[in-house]
């Protein structure tokens, strides 16, 4: 099993980046890397209980993910499960994702642990996803 650790500093109090985080209204502006919609979600991190999201891609092609709100301590932690679902909507292994915020001099550290992924290319590919999805995030903030 391999794990992603992603830190970020955001210049915003923690409290509007744990609104962005946890409230469906914001994740649904950056939820999903660049170029992708969410023609099915079910996002609210705001409560312990099953999220889901099916992303689609610029190709039509949709990638469907889901879990369990694990944690929510406002403002400064929340924690869900992730499986991948295939195409006849079978769930895969399971990982979890943990975002902490932390309040600095200029804003917020954001510092995401995505656990237990199956393998170092899984990590690549969710590296790659998080990043581009932060990215949107970083530019709502701003």
């Amino acid at each position: 099993m391999t794990d992603l650790r992603i830190t970020r500093t955001f210049s915003a109090p923690p409290e509007l980046v744990f609104d962005f985080l946890t409230r469906r209204r914001h994740l649904l502006d950056w939820w999903g890397p660049e170029g992708t919609s969410l023609p099915d979600e079910n996002l609210d991190f705001t409560r312990p209980g099953p999220w889901h999201s099916v992303m689609m891609n610029a190709d039509g092609r949709r990638f469907k993910v889901s879990g369990e709100v694990v944690e929510v301590t406002p403002p400064r932690a929340v924690a869900f499960t992730w499986g991948w679902h295939d195409e006849h909507d079978d769930r895969g292994p399971e990982s979890l994702v943990r975002i902490e915020l932390h309040p600095v001099d200029s804003g917020t550290e954001f510092l995401l642990t995505h656990a237990d992924l199956p393998s170092d290319d899984s990590s690549a590919n969710h590296e790659r996803g998080w990043t581009s999805s932060l990215a949107k995030l970083e530019r709502l903030l701003a």
